[in-house]
């Protein structure tokens, strides 16, 4: 199936192993001819015989196994057309054993998924997905009126017989209702092919492509209520999936259960994927300003206030602000306004941070407004916030504490050497004394010396007077420490000593660390089921570096050689401050980050993608994006792997359900649709599900037989077939990922200069 630029999906029948698992005996046999004919030694050579066994999954599945299912565990919604699917990341995981009956083709899987309704299952009458805890050996041989798979003693030693497994009673009428045929159980299994773009997922994790393979139920959830999906092997069964295949006296079928969640079908529901991405843009439907990241007076005191302090308070919340309690030097409590690194307008300029000589307290980062007499708090807040992170982390704190003890010490060297009047050091007089110790004639000279009888003072000769050493002035510092041998002499001490500190800057350029009420300083901002859009003052982000920087100033002498120390780190950083386009991002709290944590979320400028800088879950149902540039559309889809399957409905009334044909030749079009449907006039649930009579339960498509779903389909996509391949079947039956647009305005608000 062919699909977007960003979205590949190909479809495979099945993938069988070379051998499957088991239990294998080898033999060799030694045969010695000559000329043809067959000469063996006298004693013959005697034959060797060994066993060895492919052991694969039987009677448990690793969780982690499971890539995905839909619908996803504990989703409420509107799946009466939706066939359940689990995706597993073993590709060759369904046919790694083999499946024996007379019906059976070579690439049915040896497992399937089966969906019962709440009441059905007699040991889980609430539908809650309930199994119980059996070993293999009461797996196997359940007693009277319970029929249990019919496996070999084959690789069943007796630990395996004592080791647990998940289980389920049946009762025997609903098994054989639910269970696809023998001749339907390879058109409900396939390999799916996926290739996406690289986009980064939480912790820089990098989705490639990948190949899982798919199982189908054949129930619909038509009615309102409960249902457990299970994974349960046919391991075993061989015979006794047809109708009267189970025999007389059976009552319950016992089945291994490999896996199991649980879902609510109401047409009512909201936890589907398409409800919820509805209803999380449904706010932009009247005003695309609904979805900024800012606070909203309540509709009933927005239209009575109209005052001037009013209209300042509401100007401050569409800018972003929130207010919030802050305690003047003078002891008196007043509120302030704050606002985090996620702004809903263009943040203006101010004082450059990054530029910024050290500072000692965040005095300097406070703007106060003398008309309403209240102070802006929100770059003193984040200066502050870096000082503390950085003096909370003990690796970096040590580390650039060390880094301007030695800059400060190698600047003193230089400025002492300046005013005695000798050349400014190189940074390597260490090296050069080490250098004149090693010289060979240096022994010799030093015994010379010593051996010379001591010099007798000459009385008559004037006292030499001491030049007295002056303190160099601030402007002398500067002077001498501007020199181009100093420059390099303090620039080789920072490199020397900042190996750690511009990736610990990097990560706090991406906000790791910050709290979350920092970036979300009050709730209402983000309230449950919504998503919030932002531009990120890079202001606020300089501000909080600039406070992580200015651990450990504690001289004048430290803030005059802190534009080394700034330099070498800048220049090893990898994320430095972005242009005037500035960068952006998301915040979706929502159960869809609940339901689907990894989804597809694709942003672009005028059709080219926007690179994502990180993506993490806050919260098991908040998700944070920040992108690197701010797009212009921004397209959230179920992820390639967790696309499903049903079938459609066409506009009428009594049974409109269809199947929108797509195309299943090879070529440039594969998986596009054909724009008609089968039946062309409706009716598919009426012409192909099981009658009735097998159990009373009228929701499970027939898939072959008189009433069969796959050879009608295939002559409705072409009168000469007469059969589809599992992936062709596949193809027909999916639905491509829920997918929500959302378009961005192009010309925001921009803040005044402050």
């Amino acid at each position: 199936m062919s699909g977007t630029e960003d979205l590949l999906v190909a479809f495979h029948d099945y993938r069988r192993p070379l051998a499957p698992a088991g239990v294998y005996t080898l033999t060799a046999e030694h045969h010695l001819t000559k000329g043809g004919n067959r000469v063996d030694a006298n004693p013959a050579i005697p034959t060797t015989t060994r066993q060895f066994e492919i052991r694969a999954v039987r009677f448990v599945l690793d969780p982690a196994s499971v890539h995905a299912h839909y619908p996803a565990e504990g989703a409420s919604g509107d799946f009466r057309r939706t066939l359940p699917h689990i995706t597993l990341d073993r590709s060759i995981l369904p046919w790694e054993r083999l499946t024996k009956g007379r019906a059976v083709p070579e690439q049915a899987p040896w497992q399937a998924l089966m969906v019962f309704r709440a009441g059905e299952l007699p040991d889980d009458p609430e539908g809650m997905g309930r199994t119980t805890t059996r070993t293999v050996a009461e797996l196997r041989d359940p007693g009277a009126g319970i029929l249990g798979p019919d496996l070999s003693d084959e690789g069943i030693t007796p630990g395996v017989a004592a080791s647990r497994c998940q289980s389920i009673d049946v009762p025997a009428a609903l098994f054989t209702a639910l269970v696809p045929r023998e001749e339907e159980l390879h058109y409900l299994a396939h390999v799916r092919d996926v290739a996406t773009k690289p986009r980064l997922l939480d912790d820089g994790e990098i989705p490639t492509e990948g190949r899982y393979a798919v199982l189908a139920a054949n129930r619909l959830p038509r009615h309102t209520g409960t249902y457990t999906a299970h994974l349960v092997s046919l391991e075993g069964f061989d015979g006794k999936l047809d109708p009267g295949g189970l025999g007389a006296g059976i009552r319950f079928v016992r089945l291994c259960v490999l896996h199991s969640w649980t879902f609510t079908s109401d047409p009512a529901g909201t936890r589907d994927a398409a409800a919820l991405l509805g209803n999380l843009v449904a706010p932009a439907r009247t005003d695309r300003e609904n979805l900024a990241l800012r606070l909203r007076p309540n509709a009933q005191v927005a239209a009575r206030s109209t005052g001037d302090a009013e209209d300042y308070t509401r100007r401050r919340l569409h800018l972003g602000y929130t207010p919030v309690p802050y305690r003047l030097l003078s002891g008196e409590t007043t509120y302030g306004w704050y606002r985090g690194p996620f702004v809903p307008v263009i943040a203006a300029e101010t004082r450059d941070f990054a530029r910024d000589e050290p500072k000692t307290t965040a005095d300097h980062a406070l703007i106060y407004e003398p008309e309403h007499g209240l102070f802006d708090v929100s770059y003193a807040a984040a200066w502050t916030l870096g000082r503390t992170l950085a003096l909370s982390d003990p690796d970096y704190s040590e580390e650039i504490t060390r880094a301007r003890r030695e800059l400060a010490n190698t600047a003193a060297t230089v400025m002492a050497r300046a005013a005695a009047g000798r050349a400014p050091a190189d940074g390597d007089s260490d090296g050069r004394t080490l250098r004149e110790l090693a010289d060979p004639g240096f022994a010799a000279r030093l015994l010379d010396a010593l051996g010379r009888p001591p010099a007798t003072p000459d009385r008559a000769a004037p006292t030499p007077t001491r030049r007295r050493r002056t303190r160099p002035t601030r402007q002398g510092a500067r002077a001498a420490l501007a020199a181009e041998a100093a420059t390099a002499a303090l620039t080789a001490a920072a490199e020397r000593h900042t190996r750690t500190l511009p990736a610990w800057l990097d990560e706090l350029t991406l906000l790791r660390r910050v709290p979350f009420n920092y970036l979300v300083p009050h709730p209402a901002m983000l309230p449950p089921e919504s998503i919030r859009l932002f531009r990120i003052d890079e202001n606020w982000i300089e501000a909080l570096l600039a406070g992580a920087r200015d651990v450990g100033v504690h001289s004048s002498l430290d803030a005059l050689v802190d534009t080394a120390l700034t330099a070498v780190v800048d220049q090893r950083r990898t994320r430095t401050r972005t242009g005037a386009a500035g960068r952006a991002g998301l915040l979706i709290r929502s159960e869809l980050v609940q339901a689907w944590p990894v989804f597809d979320l694709i942003a672009s400028i005028a059709g080219a993608d926007v690179g994502e800088l990180r993506r993490d879950h806050l919260a098991p149902d908040t998700l944070l994006v920040l992108l690197d540039a701010v797009p212009d559309e921004i397209v959230i889809r179920e992820p390639g792997q967790g696309i499903h399957f049903g079938i459609d409905s066409k506009e009428g009334a009594g049974d409109n359900s269809v199947i929108n044909l797509r195309n299943h030749r090879p070529g440039d079009n594969l998986g596009h649709p054909l724009r008609r449907n089968y039946p062309a006039e409706g009716g598919l649930l009426t012409r192909h599900l099981r009658l009735p009579h097998e159990g009373d339960v009228p929701q499970v498509l027939a898939l072959r037989g008189d009433r069969g779903l796959v050879p009608a389909l295939a002559a409705g996509l072409d009168p000469a077939l007469r059969d589809l391949a599992p992936g062709e079947f596949a193809l027909q039956l999916v639905n491509a990922p829920v997918e929500q647009r959302l378009t961005l305005d192009p010309a925001p608000d921009r803040e005044s200069a402050r």
